[in-house]
């Protein structure tokens, strides 16, 4: 039996050493292309920035696309038409608050002058 273990060990070892080289070499490489690597300038920024404006147009585009494409036409409809008419509503109370707060202010403003 402890031959057994003792060659199971050996045989483990055998297999782990090959992947242990690989990984020591990949961190190697790693490590040298990082020290290599130039380091990012102001020319750099720029081209991020519009690569990052270029994608997020992209999205908005496919954003777009996907809602043309996918979406059939009666939804956009009636959640159109649901988005106005809250907004109308909302609108209405705003408008009565409106009101509301001006004649509060002419009140207080009569009776300001009363005293």
């Amino acid at each position: 039996m402890p031959s057994f273990v003792t060659e199971s060990q050996w045989i483990a070892a055998a297999v782990d050493t090959p992947f242990m080289a690989v990984l020591a070499w990949m961190l190697h490489s790693l490590r040298r292309s990082l020290a290599q690597a130039p380091e990012p300038g102001p020319r750099d920024d720029d081209q991020h920035r519009a690569s990052l404006e270029r994608t997020r147009e992209d999205l908005t585009a496919f954003k777009l696309e996907v809602a043309r494409t996918y979406v059939p036409l009666s939804l956009i409809r009636e959640v159109d038409g649901r988005l106005t008419g809250h907004l109308l509503r909302i609108e209405q109370k705003l408008d009565e608050a409106t009101r509301t707060a001006h004649s509060t202010a002419a009140q207080v403003r009569v009776l300001a002058e009363d005293r």
